[in-house]
Order: C-alpha cells, then structure tokens, then sequence
C-alpha cells in the first residue's frame, strides 16, 4: 500500500525515471545523493519499483527501527545499521564486513546508501559504500533524484579500482550536476 501510494506522488508531481541499472547487474551498492529531505524517502521507494532494481534494499540508522514504524521500513527493505562505535575488546564484525556479508549471502541485491549520512550540510562523505563494493566486489551506481528536472535514474556505473580519491571524485564530479530538494543543504565537494 505504501508503495503504491509513493508511485502515485511520483507520478502526480510529474517525476520520471529518465535512466535504469543495466539489467546484467545482479548485485550492487547504489548511492542515493544529494539527500538532502524526508521527501526524497518517498521518491527513492517510488523510484525503486519502477526502475525495477533486484531485491532494493537500504541502510537506515537503528533506532529509526522502533514499533510501529519497524513494521513499515521492515517491508520496504530496510537494514539497521548500528552506527555506534565500538568499544575496546568489543566482539562485532565493523559495519563494511557485515555488509559485504550480507550482499555475497544474496542472489540478487542493491543496497541504497546515502553517504552524506545525515540530511544536513555535509563537508565529506563516509566512504564505507565505497568499502563495501571493494570487499564485495560489486559494482556502485549512481542514483539520483534530480528535483529541477524531476527526474530519477541511475546515472552512471563506477566499479571500484582500489583508488579510492580517484573514484571519489569521479562519483562527486556527477553529483554536483545534480539538483536536490534543499540546495543550501549540499555542500558541493
């Protein structure tokens, strides 16, 4: 039902998904940026279903994961992320290991993560997508919601190469061609 009523605001705001992951990509890290709303959640799960991606899920902090909410983010794909830091001696798999974990257990998967963690201005990017993708070996596409064009789509296709800055810029060079919801909140990188 929330899906279906995500699709109808997508489609009543005149939103179009202008480009799609190419078919052969079975599992992937796709980054959602510029996150800069809640509203970009309800276009994102619209998005989702009319790109047609293998098994859509997304990383959310933990405690957004509470009753009754749980229930809804649950169904739509959610994955908690404990964002915690963890403790001297403290015996847990850090969060690019669990993840990695996660995609090669899967047939088929795409796991959406907003590197700017946060909807406020941002001056870098967590770069654990980045380490997920190496470790995983999958590749990273490059969501998008572009609200001046109101368009969504996969704009490119980056397959880590270990260098880290150099792929980085490239993955921020196409983002900062992109217009979101709140543009004071996008620090351009």
């Amino acid at each position: 039902m929330f899906k279906l009523l995500c699709r109808l605001i997508f489609k009543f705001n005149k939103w179009s998904i202008v480009s799609k992951p190419p078919a052969d990509i079975k599992k992937c890290v796709m980054v959602g940026a510029p996150h800069t709303s809640n509203w970009d959640f309800i276009y994102l799960v619209a998005a989702y279903s009319y790109m047609g991606l293998p098994n859509p899920r997304f990383t959310i902090k933990k405690e957004w994961m509470i009753f009754p909410v749980s229930l809804l983010l649950s169904s739509l794909g959610a994955i908690p992320i404990d964002r915690t830091v963890k403790k001297a001696g403290e015996r847990r798999l850090d969060m690019v290991e669990e993840m990695a974990r996660y995609i090669d257990a899967a047939e088929e998967i795409t796991v959406l993560v907003t590197p700017e963690a946060s909807r406020a201005p941002a001056t870098r990017w967590k770069t654990g997508f980045y380490r997920v993708a190496l470790k995983a070996n999958v590749p990273i596409l490059l969501g998008y919601l572009d609200y001046d064009k109101k368009e969504a789509g996969v704009g490119k296709v980056v397959y880590p190469s270990g260098d880290l800055d150099k792929d980085l810029r490239t993955i921020l060079d196409f983002y900062n061609g992109v217009s979101p919801k709140h543009p004071e909140r996008y620090i351009k990188i």
